[in-house]
């Protein structure tokens, strides 16, 4: 999805808002404790400066018992202030970035997918780093408030030994924020593109470790680390651009907070020498020019900060507010239903129409893979209603006028290339653990001797993507899986292509005993599956041409015999 910079940022700013709104309470707690906090911090070289003029006059132990305590005070409030404080917005700051997550997980996780020109991997960043920077605005505002607190607490006590000294300290400030303000600018930008790389970079790995064995296969591997190298050296070269704009920031904050510091404190001494202020009172404009600067470096730091948070809150907009790609209805369909697809148009199907009754176990044997694959596609509804000519109907409803939720609970479409999780077989079977016919799903997929191999049964470790598993036993697992859900309607897709002919056979028959009065079709050139169907429907050229059992097809029509035997 493109969509223009005025409604990134709007979204993005309404991301933002609503981060602060709902956390304006530990918020308000945080900015109150860390006031506290800096406000002690500004205290103690006040304290000093007075506790030094007023030994100088009073040198009795009772002024001194009072000093000590003043600073055990100070100390304490400063230390418990800091804790809790941090404590309440780091908490608030990690659920916030939870939330996000969550949201952005939810989009990418919609029945239909939403408009975004975005890859699984780049989504994944948007869920991850740019939902915890985008939280990062939950610090960031108390951290502002209370650095602020401190550089005014400071201005004030200055200003009441000598007018200049507070009229610099405010002066400095502000010149410094106006220099930095600047800077910042393009450190959002910078760090906005950096995230897009990366993102890319991320996206462009994924679908690198998806297709390796196959890119090994055909040779293809090589060509395919030197794409990747170039998306990652362009990230890389972006992250060394973000760095130096970062250092070059980080160095003017510090370097202009030093010369601040250093003309207070220079400023104090001539008034001191001048005898415009006491000793004291230098004292304690020595200490609050060394301690001015750690407020100033977090006050100087907060609009970089600022900008990368809007940065990612603009990048997550692009998920959360973009449309999705179709409206879905609100109906709900009528359980044990049928199936029938009418007149459809998409892709290489040209005008499919046939129906299977409930209960009915049918098979389809496509002459053309793609024709297989757009059927299959708009079964699963990854391709909206109306992108399609046609209708799509289950239990006499239309697919269109359906909630996705409720037509995928009733009819299960299990892909060809079934996503393996990293967990257990069990838990790749069952991933709700709700399934009540798993043994069942088990025994029907032929997976018993994945089960018998390993002495954990179905709690045996699965890595990410079935590393550990041969292809033959990933595709027994993602129909096991199918076969678990125990869908009312279920729409298999070439299930068996990658085990032997033996096993085939016998997942065939185990299917159809375990379907048996429950709606199924089958995608497949395979002869075990098809003759296992109650029918065989042949789908060439985009159309159905021909229809029977597959003995009587195999007698009569010479190129369905071609097609289907081996």
């Amino acid at each position: 999805m493109r969509t223009p910079d005025t409604q990134r940022t709007r979204a993005g700013s309404d991301i933002l808002r609503t981060a602060l709104r709902r956390n304006i309470g530990a918020m308000t707690s945080g900015t109150v404790l860390m006031g506290l906090y800096q406000a002690g911090e500004t205290a103690f070289p006040i304290a000093l400066g007075l506790i030094v003029e007023h030994t100088m006059r009073d040198r009795s132990p009772g002024s001194l018992g009072l000093a000590i305590a003043a600073l055990a005070v100070i100390i304490t409030t400063v230390s418990l202030s800091w804790r809790f404080g941090m404590r309440i917005l780091q908490k608030a700051n990690t659920t916030e970035a939870h939330r996000w997550r969550v949201r952005v997980a939810g989009c990418g996780l919609q029945p239909v997918a939403r408009d975004v020109d975005l890859k699984s991997g780049e989504v994944l960043t948007i869920a991850t780093e740019d939902a915890d920077q985008t939280a990062d605005i939950i610090e960031v505002v108390p951290l502002l408030i209370s650095s602020l607190v401190a550089v005014l607490i400071a201005a004030l006590a200055l200003g009441l030994a000598d007018l200049r000294l507070g009229a610099l300290v405010i002066v400095g400030t502000v010149a410094i924020l106006s220099v930095l303000s600047v800077m910042s600018k393009r450190i959002g930008s910078s760090t906005r593109e950096q995230q897009a790389r990366v993102a890319r970079a991320g996206a462009k790995v994924a679908d690198l470790i998806i297709g390796l064995r196959p890119l090994h296969g055909f040779g293809g591997n090589h060509a395919a680390f030197r794409s990747y190298r170039k998306v990652s050296t362009e990230a890389k070269r972006q992250a060394v651009t973000v760095a130096r704009v970062n250092g070059a920031y980080a160095g003017t904050a510090l370097a202009l907070n030093a010369v601040l510091a250093a003309a207070v404190t220079l400023t104090a001494g001539v008034l001191a020498f001048e005898g415009r202020i006491n000793i004291g009172e230098l004292v304690m404009a020595v200490g609050l020019a060394q301690f001015i600067m750690e407020p100033l470096r977090l006050f100087s730091e907060m609009p970089k900060y600022v900008m990368i948070a809007r940065a990612s809150a603009e990048r997550m907009a692009l998920v959360l507010a973009a449309p999705p790609v179709t409206a879905p209805g609100a109906e709900q369909p009528a359980s044990g239903g049928d199936l029938e697809v009418d007149c459809v148009r998409h892709g290489a199907l040209r005008n499919v129409k046939f129906t299977v009754a409930a209960g009915e176990f049918v098979a389809i044997a496509a002459y053309q893979p793609r024709a297989a694959a757009d059927l299959a596609a708009v079964l699963a509804l990854n391709v909206p209603p109306d992108a399609y000519e046609g209708a799509v109907r289950v239990g006499g409803r239309d697919l269109a006028d359906l909630s996705i939720g409720a037509a995928r609970e009733l009819m299960l479409v299990n892909p060809y290339d079934g996503e393996i999780f990293a967990g257990t077989l069990r838990s790749n079977i069952d991933p709700s653990n709700t399934s009540r016919t798993v043994p069942e799903a088990v025994e029907a997929s032929m997976l018993t001797d994945v089960v018998a191999l390993h002495r954990e049964g179905l709690d045996y470790a699965v890595r990410d993507r079935g590393a550990n598993l041969s292809g033959g036993q990933r595709q027994r697992l993602s129909l096991a899986r199918a076969l678990a859900a125990d869908a009312d309607v279920l729409v298999l897709r070439d299930p068996t292509t990658a085990v032997d002919a033996v096993t085939e056979q016998l997942i065939a028959r185990n299917v159809a005993k375990l379907r048996r009065g429950r709606t199924t079709l089958v995608i497949t050139s395979s002869p075990a599956l098809l003759d296992a169907a109650d029918r065989v429907l042949v789908l060439d050229e985009g159309v159905i041409t021909a229809e029977d059992t597959h003995r009587n097809l195999l007698a009569t029509d010479h190129d369905y015999r071609l097609a289907v035997t081996r």
